[in-house]
């Protein structure tokens, strides 16, 4: 009896230690504010990376960087651009809002404010000014966008003590990822070669940055001139060296290794992957000298790899430059995760990398291999289409563009001749109708009118913003854009452009994939759901469960 009585004594004890340890974790976790986060989280996007380059050069992938995110990370395979038009501006601003462009307003790269007709670039600001050079690149900032973005939503559930810093070569790719209440954002000023930023953020460069300025990083990686990084026979995944589909480097008389960059300007390293090394290399200085991810509370760094873009604009995806650039970003990718093991820790930090788009085939590869392509001469139906409509209404330039895929009108010569609007549109559309390479052009007022797919019907939908798009929306054919006879560009409804790669790594993050239908709008819901805050205020998506522990 005595026995059972301390048997029973003993299991209250235990039961009340237990609860009292329970009751002290609970209220230190409160009074540490420990939301369970990770101490870092870091954005790569990779601009202009189709989705099978993951496979495609995967045998020559090292162990620690793309493979090392599939092989430890989760990879959502079947991940689209749930919009039109799909460019860099809309991409980044996507992947950070969970939005598309009829609600968080960045409609291009460049579009057309239709009130007024005239032309808007994604990031301009003319009320803040440059900061770190003369030049009036760092006019910029992301008061055109719309809506909160994931960074935003951090910096809100933290009371503003997370710190949030984007970092790219092009300044939209910074800008927009850092949201409206970024402590930082750096991109590339091309007359200096220096990173550099606007009164927007700051009225003076931080002491690190001048001094990464100051090693002139950008002349040391030119002189070094691009050569492949393995013996150039070995590139079996690309076309010839010499071959009719790729523009020329600056300077250069054929489209061959080594590509001479040691005479070239500053901006030329755009064009090269040093370009995303000196990337990296900022990406690092910010997490040394800013403290990321020792805060105490959860960091974002938001990177964004510009010259993929550059170098695909260039060469176009099947030139030993392009392969050459991705065993590169591989080597650097793999770089980096060490480094973040080193000074953030294992386990610590979570990654994500996913693109902005793709890219099509170049298209006189695809002619000379039988495949259906062609270059639509926007230009030239630009001055044909306006030249009709002149005759007929007896005014000049009509429509004022066709950027994005989307005719665009005067409105300010139709309000001031009286014009009737709807019959100009009917014009537009008349005349583009069976034109070569258009595939289907349509008012966008009628678009529940027209015979469609649900899929790209749904991408016009929510592509289109009625104060920044046209009014008249064009779809080429399949392997058809509008463009120069070499490279590559991209812009369409189409996988090529539309299919990218999404991957996650580390903190709270499953092992594993899905091949499920999963959009770009997605991205910022998981993250959102990985680190229990509220999702942006224009996110449509949904988080992908399968990615979360």
């Amino acid at each position: 009896m005595q026995k059972i009585k301390y048997m029973k004594f003993r299991l209250v004890a235990v039961l009340g230690l237990t609860l009292v340890a329970l009751v002290a974790s609970a209220q230190n976790n409160q009074a540490n504010n420990t939301v369970p986060r990770p101490k870092l989280v870091v954005g790569i996007m990779v601009d202009q990376m189709r989705w099978d380059f993951l496979y495609r050069y995967f045998d020559r992938y090292q162990g620690g960087g793309f493979k090392r995110m599939l092989n430890e990370g989760f990879t959502a395979e079947n991940t689209n651009i749930d919009y039109a038009a799909t460019v860099t501006a809309i991409g980044h601003s996507t992947v950070y809002t969970g939005s598309v462009p009829s609600i968080h307003g960045i409609a291009g790269n460049d579009f057309i404010i239709q009130a007024t007709g005239e032309s808007m670039y994604c990031t301009t600001d003319t009320t803040v000014k440059t900061v770190g050079s003369t030049s009036r690149e760092g006019e910029m900032s992301p008061k055109n966008l719309w809506v909160s973005t994931i960074t935003d939503e951090l910096r809100l559930a933290t009371n503003f003590r997370s710190k949030v810093i984007g970092i790219a070569l092009k300044d939209r790719g910074s800008i927009l990822p850092a949201g409206h209440t970024g402590n930082a954002a750096y991109w590339f000023d091309d007359p200096t070669g220096n990173w550099i930023t606007s009164t927007y953020y700051m009225n003076e460069l931080p002491d690190w940055v001048k001094r990464l300025n100051d090693q002139k990083l950008v002349e040391q990686y030119l002189k070094q001139e691009w050569n492949t990084l393995y013996p150039i026979s070995t590139y079996t995944q690309s076309l010839p060296d010499n071959n009719p589909y790729e523009g020329l480097f600056s300077g250069a008389t054929t489209p061959t290794f080594p590509v001479k960059t040691s005479a070239a300007r500053l901006a030329s390293v755009q064009n090269t992957p040093y370009g995303n090394t000196f990337t990296f290399d900022m990406a690092k200085a910010a997490i040394e000298n800013e403290g990321l991810g020792k805060s105490g509370f959860t960091d974002f760094l938001a990177v964004s790899l510009s010259s993929p873009d550059y170098i695909g604009h260039q060469y176009a995806p099947n030139s030993i430059e392009i392969e050459d650039t991705y065993l590169r970003l591989d080597n650097e990718l793999a770089d980096f995760f060490t480094f973040l093991d080193k000074t953030t820790g294992k386990g610590n930090y979570t990654v994500f990398l996913t693109a902005d788009h793709g890219a099509a085939h170049n298209v006189n590869f695809m002619k000379d291999n039988k495949l259906p392509a062609g270059l639509w001469q926007s230009g030239q139906l630009l001055q044909e289409l306006n030249a009709m409509l002149q005759g007929k209404y007896n005014a000049a330039r009509l429509v004022v563009s066709f950027s994005n895929l989307q005719a665009s009108l005067n409105n300010r010569i139709i309000a001031t001749n009286n014009l009737n609007e709807e019959s100009i549109r009917k014009d537009v559309v008349n005349f583009l109708q069976g034109k070569p390479g258009i595939a289907g052009v349509f008012d966008l007022k009628a678009i529940n009118n027209v015979i469609l797919p649900d899929e790209l019907r749904s991408k016009i939908v929510n592509g289109y913003n009625s104060e920044r798009s046209g009014v008249v929306q064009i779809i080429l054919k399949p392997g058809w854009y509008s463009g120069q006879q070499t490279g590559t560009t991209h812009g369409s409804l189409y996988p090529y452009d539309t299919h990218i790669p999404l991957l996650f790594m580390g903190w709270g993050i499953n092992h594993g994939k899905t091949n499920k239908l999963t959009n770009m709008t997605d991205i910022s819901p998981t993250i959102a759901a990985l680190l229990h805050i509220q999702a942006p205020n224009g996110s449509i998506g949904k988080p992908i469960v399968e990615v979360l522990k």
